[in-house]
């Protein structure tokens, strides 16, 4: 006998033949025939998804990224069409940037409406082609299944990235008979391409025969779930390695080889340090302009080995000797086997005098103050000292973000949660929401700026249903921090905009039911911190913290890695 369904069952069983057990979504008009078919599949006998109601469809899609970063898993969204479709394409456009695997399905008008300027149609496609790593409409029933199928091999497979599927109101509704579908290939798409022995070999040579090699991590190490074979690599090569800002957890921050965070607001020893390096091992990074600086200055004493899975990454910012592509788990081992085993102890050391010169002068002062008002880098140091480097981090966008990713510790992989490539702020409480529900086991906790906290703060309401345990910690310094720093130190202080009049976060705090401290005086840090930590549900710990505290160091734009600036003097 036939099993004859409609677009929307054939949907949810795809789904549920993907594995998705998590779906963060915002019901409407043109998606109301899924949210239907949802109900069933959502509570008794038939249950298989937990649906989470955001507040704003933007946050769904920055929840399923924060789940997919922590778990593995591709994160999925559920939206209707017009504006709840194009609310998620900043989402779309973050997940592109950093390669996170989501899904967006987006309900649309029906066939016979397409073109017509029917009410909440736009074309979803044509708007998401040029940020997603494929978009599709779905327009019969009986194609749900192969394209849901195909969106999560994509999304998933080589470089992950976002998928959009805009599903039609009439293929939800109208019927087809059952046909599971399982999409493990694609003509076209080459997800894992075929590693070249030659550059392998060429790259362990370079090593080999190299003095002052310095690797650069980046998240591709996390993605292709090759730490253990990343450490095998750098122990055997005594090889000294800085991480991009998504490749934080990629090693952990106590690794004897481990030298720091690369980047504009990176650690100063590895950035001084790629300018004297006489080989780059890049590793699963794209070379973003916030690592290199002036490319026309970065590096042109080293060789450069490039190790990614996507060849478009290859010189496309910066020239490589050797490209070495393919998934890292299967390239690094292959260059470990021809390393020779040796010892760098002279290149290590010369980093140490770097290290110590920004300790005595940035980070002591930052997270050991000896006076004066709180500031965001002890408030950082607090929480990862009570959290012993077993929490995951996420962040909002601003100096929030680099305080946290200076100074929080990472002992664990998929630790650390945030827009890098974008730069998305309000990206930060939603994606803490999402990682919650990717790793319920661990804790999460997310900083934010006042402005960051302000951009989705109805996520309030989405804590206050699920009682998702996140950890909020507030940096409120009255400002938009980045901004007021960068137009102190390049617009002559005149501060266009970036002061904030703010609400009072407690009555925010207990409108929604959460539990909330204030701390002003750093001798009630610590007690405010394991209060936040003791508490089993969700937490707000606003911080009152220096006005005008700036990020340290920096390599203002227009000047290369080497010319970081300890001091800043406006």
């Amino acid at each position: 006998m036939k099993d004859i369904i409609t677009g929307s069952e054939a949907l949810m069983r795809s789904l549920k033949a993907e594995g998705v057990t998590t779906i963060f979504g915002y019901p409407g008009g043109a998606i109301m025939p899924v949210y239907d078919a949802l109900y069933d599949y959502t509570r008794g006998e038939k249950k298989a998804f937990d649906h989470i109601l955001v507040r704003h469809e933007q946050s769904a899609a920055h929840a399923a990224e924060g789940y997919a970063r922590v778990s593995g898993q591709v994160g999925v969204c559920l939206v209707t069409s017009g504006p709840g479709a194009t609310n998620t394409l900043t989402g779309v456009a973050d997940a592109m940037m950093d390669s996170t695997p989501i899904v967006v399905i987006a309900g649309q008008v029906g066939v016979a409406a397409l073109g017509t300027d029917a009410f909440q149609e736009v074309d979803l496609v044509g708007v998401a082609q040029p940020i997603s790593k494929w978009s599709y409409q779905i327009r019969r029933p009986e194609d749900v299944a192969w394209a849901v199928s195909r969106a999560f091999f994509i999304a998933r497979s080589g470089r992950p990235g976002p998928v959009v599927l805009d599903f039609l109101k009439n293929a939800q509704t109208q019927k087809t008979e059952w046909k599971p579908q399982k999409v493990d290939f694609i003509r076209s798409y080459v997800p894992y391409p075929k590693v070249d022995e030659e550059c392998v070999r060429q790259a362990a040579e370079l090593i080999n025969n190299a003095s002052r090699p310095l690797a650069l991590v980046g998240q591709g190490v996390e993605l292709g779930g090759a730490q253990a074979e990343l450490v095998e690599f750098l122990e055997k090569g005594d090889i000294p390695a800085g991480r991009t800002m998504l490749g934080l957890s990629a090693l952990p921050s106590n690794h004897p080889l481990n030298v720091g965070m690369l980047g504009m607001h990176g650690n100063f020893a590895p950035n001084v340090k790629e300018q004297e390096c006489d080989v780059i091992i890049a590793i699963g990074m794209r070379f973003s302009d916030r690592v290199t600086g002036r490319t026309d200055r970065y590096a042109r004493q080293a060789k450069v080995i490039h190790l990614d899975i996507d060849k478009s990454e290859i010189n496309k910012n910066v020239k490589c000797d050797v490209p070495v592509i393919g998934d890292c788990k299967v390239t690094l081992p292959a260059i470990t086997q021809l390393l020779r085993k040796c010892k760098r102890k002279e290149w290590r050391d010369s980093f140490k005098p770097l290290a110590e010169r920004e300790q005595e002068r940035v980070i002591e002062p930052a997270i050991h103050p000896s006076g004066g008002p709180l500031l965001m880098g002890e408030v950082v140091n607090a929480v990862a000292e009570a959290t012993g480097g077993e929490a995951i981090l996420v962040t909002d966008v601003g100096q929030n973000q680099l305080f946290s990713c200076r100074y929080f510790k990472y002992h664990r992989q998929r630790s650390i949660v945030t827009s890098g490539g974008l730069g998305t702020m309000g990206f930060g409480m939603p994606a803490a929401v999402g990682a919650t529900f990717g790793a319920p086991q661990r804790t999460v906790c997310v900083f934010m700026g006042d402005g960051g906290f302000q951009m989705s703060i109805q996520e309030l309401g989405t804590i206050m249903e699920t009682q998702a345990p996140v950890k909020m910690i507030v940096l409120n310094n009255n400002y938009l921090g980045n901004v007021r720093q960068w137009q102190d130190m390049f617009f002559e202080r005149r501060k266009s905009f970036t002061r904030m009049m703010n609400p009072a976060y407690a009555k925010v705090a207990e409108a929604y039911g959460i539990p909330y401290q204030l701390v002003v005086d750093r001798a009630d840090l610590a007690s405010a911190v394991k209060r936040m930590l003791d508490a089993k549900g969700p937490f707000v710990l606003e911080c009152a913290v220096m006005e005008e505290d700036n990020v340290l160091p920096m390599t203002p734009p227009g000047m290369s890695v080497d010319e970081m600036m300890l001091d800043i003097n406006v």
